[in-house]
């Protein structure tokens, strides 16, 4: 029996090894491909931390290698502390998700009044955005320098749609909810972030800040950029700056490590921040639009893939940073960057398929993107066509293929990006949106003939395309 037991924790050593030296390999091919200077990964498996490695240069001003305390800005992954926040209170009885906002909160337009909390936790609320009001990216609020005319200002705005008809991802969402928060638990939302989720799941990196904030251990972030000055020049690596007010922090404003997010998982999931595990089904069920049909969203995440076997649910902020959490798996993988625009959603789930390869062949996207990594960017409508005959199931879905060959194309990766648009308009032949992405690339590669032939299309399925129409108006006028 003891050499059985022997043998088996060699197995699952040489496993890990198997596992961590895949890992590793995925990490450094995006890192080169993308250009990230620096990167901070952790795997859970089975409620323990497995992996947790750092890569890179965490400060490109004095060459600060990335380490595991190293703390990233993760943006827009505060969304889903946001939406913890707001469950703790639905177990307490202090919120119902199908109350409207106007129960939890005075002096609100009277179109607002009917919009329920769980519209605004699934961004199907129709509200402004109040980003309109301000620009984090250069800290300049303009003539509203305070909250209180930035909210007054923000209610003056009409509706984009009526709720509960569209989705519109859109920072004012979690601004209110944050005012909820703490109209209920009387205190700053802040406070309530650190007593009721940072202190039981031990988190000792996670802060909330911006650019303005000192913050030990802090990962500057960066981006590529080609525009200086109002000219057009060689693509850089450049610094980004940031400024969040203090008061929409519930949407984007929260630094951690990938230690303490998965620390913070591990909580989650382990029934620390819940007291019902009924509650954590729940946020991660999707609600629905008026006419019945699920939402895209979950509450407080982003990235949902309902898929028959390897469900995950998880959130992307930032362009830069992911967590994904797979349920059914006993996985979780959280991804910290550095730099602006990496997407690591790209590869994640490829990570996760070192620990599980049949995860990878349950997304269509990473399962495409792994193969033509083989056989090459022109095979791609080849192999689906393959892969669809032994595989109905096998079904990319548009959005996806049109956000990963736009991502692509802004890392300058032309060739590939053209044929992953021309590979959209294969299998949506249908869609106005396809054919207008392929157009742009087709001119962005100098076909202009081919590329005003799909732009023709587009307008054909969609004669209300506007950005269709100017393209075509302006190179009518060369």
């Amino acid at each position: 029996m003891r050499i059985y037991f022997l043998l088996l924790l060699i197995a699952l050593q040489l496993s890990a090894q198997h596992s961590k030296k895949n890992v590793d390999e995925i990490i450094h091919r995006e890192m080169k491909e993308r250009k990230i200077p620096g990167l901070q990964l952790a795997v859970v498996q089975n409620g323990k931390i497995i992996l947790s490695q750092s890569y890179g240069i965490a400060n490109l001003h004095y060459n600060i290698p990335v380490s595991n305390s190293s703390i990233f800005p993760i943006n827009s992954n505060t969304k889903v502390f946001t939406g913890v926040a707001v469950m703790q209170l639905v177990e307490q009885n202090k919120i119902r998700l199908d109350h409207s906002i106007g129960k939890y909160l005075d002096d609100l337009p009277a179109e607002w009044q009917k919009i329920t909390v769980d519209q605004l936790l699934t961004h199907i609320s129709g509200l402004p955005e109040i980003l309109k009001l301000f620009d984090p990216m250069t800290g300049n609020i303009g003539p509203l320098k305070t909250e209180a005319a930035i909210w007054e200002k923000l209610k003056t705005l009409p509706l984009e749609f009526k709720a509960g008809e569209q989705f519109s991802y859109n920072q004012t969402n979690y601004y209110l909810l944050g005012k909820i928060i703490e109209k209920l638990t009387e205190k700053p939302f802040t406070a309530d972030f650190n007593d009721n989720q940072f202190t039981i799941a031990n988190l000792k990196n996670t802060i909330f800040g911006d650019s303005r904030d000192v913050i030990p251990n802090y990962a500057p972030s960066y981006r590529y950029n080609r525009f200086f000055d109002g000219k057009k020049g060689e693509m850089k690596l450049t610094n980004t700056y940031t400024e969040f007010p203090d008061f929409t922090r519930t949407g984007t404003g929260l630094n951690s490590t990938a230690e303490d997010i998965a620390n913070w998982l591990i909580a989650l999931q382990s029934g620390q921040l819940f007291q019902k595990s009924s509650t954590l089904n729940m946020m991660w069920t999707p609600s629905t639009f008026n006419n019945g049909t699920p939402t895209s969203w979950v509450r407080g995440w982003g990235i949902t893939k309902f898929r028959k076997k390897h469900k995950a649910v998880g959130m992307s902020g930032g362009n830069r940073s992911v967590i994904m959490v797979y349920p059914d798996d006993n996985l979780a993988i959280i991804v910290l960057t550095n730099l602006a625009g990496s997407a690591p959603e790209d590869f994640i789930e490829e990570i996760a398929g070192c620990y599980d390869p049949d995860i990878v062949k349950a997304d269509p996207l990473t399962y495409l993107r792994k193969n033509l990594r083989k056989t090459g960017f022109d095979k791609a409508i080849d192999f689906v066509k393959k892969e669809q005959t032994v595989n109905p199931e096998f079904k990319p879905k548009e959005d996806e293929i049109n956000n990963w060959a736009y991502r692509m194309m802004a890392n300058d990766q032309k060739e590939e990006a053209l044929e992953i648009f021309k590979l959209n308009v294969y299998l949506f032949p249908k869609s106005w949106n396809a054919y207008d992405s392929y157009g742009e690339i087709l001119l962005k590669m100098g076909d202009k003939d081919k590329g005003i032939e799909m732009y023709r299309r587009s307008i054909e399925l969609n004669p209300e395309n506007e950005n269709g129409k100017k393209v075509l108006e302006k190179l009518s006028a060369l």
